[in-house]
């Protein structure tokens, strides 16, 4: 049984925005009723968890409202609904870490939100709650290192310089469109990042189909096992890659984004790593298109983790 954390509460008031906020709930209903996966409540992540990865001035204009553009730097209009629909959407991942390390797999039908950095929100992203959750796992002893696999379209900007100075975790980003300075690059030639010794990236080339993402894969994802593999690998399974998405440059189907994450999750199973994953991003229209590929994601699991 694959354990899946989605709170209702988590979804914020954002009006008619691009990110299709309704995609949680849908992604949940539909997951509820698929056999091998038990839906769960998470609880909240508390202020210190946010203070081992955010600055108080930030988690004060969440919460707060204020300063404005502080409040809203992550492109959400503020509301008081905000800062306790962050602490259940960060506190999905963290539920879905520690039954990963339990069981093997889990899932948060929740964001990672990879961008957002220690001192401000980018791209629809408040709090990191990729860094959040290792930061907790490892505070309570339950990990000593972990890894980061980032295959949302987006360059997980916020989530490397988190791990510039936190050595004892690494991520690799494969993505198609370059993130900087809040700011989204369709074009990956134009801007190239400075790789650390811990944070890894591999641009897509405009039309990567579905055999050049898996071929890329498998040259890559061994980079996550050294110097030793980690405790635990938290995925962000985009579905933004999807060739109808608005933003995406990429000529990949829904079946290919299925194959995408059962090569990850038998790579994961094959090294004996706990993986959970969350929902990262998605905007094609209609929203059915989006939740379809995260329902995919779900079968890809079952296939490999199911028995």
């Amino acid at each position: 049984m694959i354990e899946a954390f989605h709170s209702p509460a988590s979804a914020a008031p954002i009006g008619n925005h691009t990110m299709p906020m309704e995609k949680f709930q849908l992604v949940a209903d539909r997951a509820a009723k698929i056999s091998g996966i038990r839906l769960l409540l998470p609880a909240p992540v508390t202020r210190e968890d946010l203070l081992r990865v955010h600055s108080e001035d930030y988690i004060h204009a969440i919460e707060t409202g204020n300063p404005r553009p502080l409040a809203e730097s992550q492109k959400f209009p503020w509301s008081p609904q905000l800062y306790p629909s962050v602490l259940l959407t960060n506190g999905a991942v963290l539920a879905a870490a520690r039954s990963a390390l339990a069981h093997g797999i889990a899932a948060a039908v929740a964001s990672g939100f990879h961008h957002a950095s220690s001192q401000h929100g980018e791209g629809y992203c408040t709090f990191n709650g990729l860094v959040i959750t290792l930061e907790n796992l490892r505070s309570a002893g339950a990990i000593r290192t972990g890894a980061v696999l980032d295959l949302d379209l987006h360059y997980g900007n916020g989530t490397a310089s988190l791990l510039h100075h936190r050595p004892w975790a690494r991520a690799l980003s494969i993505y198609g469109n370059d993130y900087c300075n809040n700011l989204s690059y369709r074009d990956i030639s134009t801007l190239h990042h400075t790789d650390g010794p811990n944070h890894y990236s591999v641009p897509l080339p405009a039309k990567t189909d579905g055999p050049q993402l898996l071929e890329l894969l498998q040259q890559n994802l061994p980079r996550l096992l050294h110097p030793t593999p980690p405790d635990i690998l938290l995925y962000q399974a985009g579905a933004d890659p999807l060739r109808d998405d608005p933003y995406s440059p990429l000529d990949l189907g829904a079946a290919d984004l299925e194959a995408r994450d059962r090569l990850v999750f038998e790579f994961a199973r094959r090294h004996s790593i706990p993986v959970a994953w969350t929902l990262a991003g998605g905007y094609t229209r209609p929203v059915k298109k989006v939740v379809d590929v995260h329902l995919g994601t779900f079968r890809a699991a079952l296939a490999t983790h199911g028995s």
